[in-house]
């Protein structure tokens, strides 16, 4: 009995996908060979692994490898591998949609892509890579055998909309795709890719330093006529296209930028050159090379806690680990490459990687060295490490929190803005170079931006008096400055909490009789604004931070701040209701005209109402959330509406 065909539809974002892919999402149309080699070697180094760890696996791992096939005649080229292959259900997740990247958020990425000219930036996540055929093919047909199977399966497209997919029987172990290919179009840059010499420019270029052999069977020249002899026929023979060596075990003035680059591409799915490339090797009693790249943009799914992260793992030139998150620390999750390690087990499992002594010897020289590289860039090449900080530096914050071991180190590569510079950030050293004369601390203030910050009551009095305030804006922020606490001797201090003091003792004396005077005259309205805030405050106070505006909230100093209360709600925990500090501007003529009123008469409902007011636009100065913002606009209303 025959296996039913049956003709499926792309998701509408795979509809859409395949147009782009079609039409300009690539310039250089012969990556299309690199994706499917690509794809083919992960297959191989799956069924390597998983022979290894399944002893009972019924599969052929005696001759790995990839073959390229193609038939001029025919216009069809293939790339077939013998290698791990898929079931019928993982192709048509894999192939027949995008899967998890079938996302409205990838699709306006490749829009975005397309419209500044520049190629796609996820060609070779999430399968697809492999929607990069379509740039060359009219029809693609792929046949697979998963191992340990019986039966296989066969899924074809034109890429227009649908595919056909069906059971079928007695089809070799592994992957085959077959491109029926476009003519070719020289105005197009659509090359002849059944031609030998073009297989072979693209597969020395994007592939030699793949580790299986990829193979071709190419034509041999027949040997030279003799006279009254039958002329000779045409033979074959089969030809390893690439070198097959190692990056990582060759020395770098061996290898050029380009291969680099190429294996990058190769190692990250990422279309762009690297930032920078790490080369290291661990020698003596416990030997491993590394091969490290920091990228040069931050992929979009940086902050996504469900993306696979880590090294390759390699043990004796095999892959035994495709994503190893043990060999780095999280906040170094942008970080890609391989570690070829010489003593390990093949047979090792995730569980006792954790607990390797030389893992851990071997984690804590990466990082080392990683952090070396950072510094070295930010010494030697400011602008460029600024692009650096712009992509990862939030996240390489996240170590502050996790890496005691590399705490000094991590300060000394921060970049934080401040409002010395709107422009460009400063590190935490240039910030204590230029701190003024009799200046104890690190100002700093957290906020959701940097206009919220510079607008903040609590910035007035560090403006009018010209001290340098770091402007905090992620998230994390917020956490690592309490944790650290200090720089360079120098305590890291909120505007925000606590009492400020800045003014001189010459100001102080000066200024004693009038302090004096001011907490007399106000004595008796704080105390009844303590009262009736009594619910949200804990405290009513004069301030010395404020020039400008009436009032401001301000913490105590081990109080929780309003951006990591959001944060922690967020992630779905209370927190026990914090009381915090109101300060008034005893200057304001908003405060001044509270005193004289509660002075006449304490009992007026007003007053209440005002008190209210002046505490709600201090919360929401903040950055705050009010507790019933529709009775703040009610009472503001008609506050207003008796103003008129």
């Amino acid at each position: 009995m025959s296996n039913p065909v049956e003709t499926l539809e792309f998701q509408a974002e795979a509809r859409q996908l395949l147009q782009l892919m079609v039409h300009s999402i690539y310039s250089n149309k012969d990556i299309f060979l690199r994706e499917l080699i690509s794809n083919a070697s992960d297959a191989l180094d799956k069924l390597r692994l998983a022979t290894m760890r399944d002893k009972d696996l019924v599969a052929d791992a005696s001759d790995l490898h990839i073959a390229i096939e193609t038939d001029p005649e025919q216009r069809t080229l293939t790339v077939r591998d013998n290698g791990v292959g898929m079931s019928r259900d993982e192709v048509v997740e894999l192939i027949g949609t995008i899967a998890k990247s079938g996302t409205a958020e990838l699709l306006q990425k490749l829009r975005e892509a397309q419209d500044s000219a520049a190629p796609q930036e996820l060609i070779g996540q999430f399968g697809v890579g492999f929607y990069a055929t379509f740039m060359v093919a009219e029809k693609v047909t792929l046949t697979t055998r998963r191992a340990g199977e019986t039966d296989g399966t066969r899924w074809e497209s034109a890429g227009e909309g649908t595919y056909t997919i069906e059971t079928v029987a007695d089809l070799p172990q592994g992957t085959a795709v077959t491109l029926h290919l476009k003519p070719a179009d020289d105005d197009d840059r659509l090359f002849d890719y059944t031609a030998e010499w073009k297989i072979r420019q693209i597969v020395k270029q994007y592939s030699d330093f793949i580790a299986w052999p990829i193979r071709m069977a190419v034509a041999k020249p027949a040997p030279a006529d003799t006279e009254g002899a039958e002329p000779a026929e045409p033979t074959t023979e089969v030809q390893t296209l690439n070198s097959q060596r190692a990056l990582w075990a060759r020395p770098r003035a061996e290898v050029s930028e380009e291969e680099y680059h190429e294996f990058y591409k190769h190692v990250s799915h990422d279309w762009r050159n690297p930032m920078e490339i790490i080369s290291m090797r661990g020698e003596g009693t416990f030997e491993y090379e590394a091969l490290l790249f920091i990228p040069s943009q931050a992929p979009f799914d940086l902050f996504n806690a469900d993306t696979r992260r880590g090294l390759q793992l390699y043990v004796k030139r095999v892959q035994i680990m495709e994503h190893c998150d043990t060999l780095l620390p999280n906040y170094l999750r942008f970080i890609r490459g391989v570690v070829d390690a010489h003593d390990l087990s093949l047979n090792i499992s995730r569980e006792i990687l954790q607990q390797d002594r030389q893992i851990q010897v071997m984690r804590r020289r990466l990082v080392k060295k990683v952090l070396q590289t950072l510094k070295e860039l930010k010494t030697n090449d400011a602008e460029r490490y600024l692009t650096f900080w712009q992509e990862f530096g939030q996240v390489l914050k996240e170590g502050l929190l996790e890496d005691a071991d590399n705490q000094e180190l991590l300060l000394e590569l921060l970049l934080l803005p401040s409002t010395h510079d709107a422009e460009r950030p400063t590190s935490l050293a240039e910030y204590v170079e230029r701190m003024k004369d009799g200046q104890s601390s690190i100002f700093y203030l957290t906020g959701e931006s940097r206009t919220m910050i510079e607008n903040s009551p609590h910035i007035e009095a560090f403006r009018a008096r010209e001290y340098e305030v770091l402007a905090l804006t992620d998230p994390v922020d917020d956490v690592w400055v309490e944790r650290v606490g200090e720089f360079a001797g120098q305590p890291l201090q909120s505007i925000a909490k606590g009492q400020i003091d800045l003014e001189t003792e010459e100001e102080k004396q000066q200024a004693e009789s009038t302090r004096a005077e001011q907490h007399k005259e106000y004595a008796s309205l704080l105390e009844w604004l303590t009262k009736a805030l009594s619910e949200d405050l804990k405290e009513v106070r004069l301030s010395s931070r404020l020039t400008t505006s009436p009032a401001c909230i301000v913490g105590a100093d081990h109080d929780v701040t309003p951006t990591m209360e959001k944060l922690y709600r967020a992630m779905g925990q209370e927190l026990p209701p914090v009381k915090r500090i109101l300060e008034l501007n005893p200057s304001h003529p908003l405060v001044t005209a509270l005193r004289d009123a509660h002075g006449q008469d304490s009992g007026q409902e007003t007053l209440t109402e005002t008190a209210e007011l002046l505490y709600g636009t201090a919360l929401l100065a903040e950055g705050g959330e009010l507790k019933d913002p529709v009775r703040f606009s009610r009472l503001l209303a008609d506050r207003l509406a008796r103003s008129l």
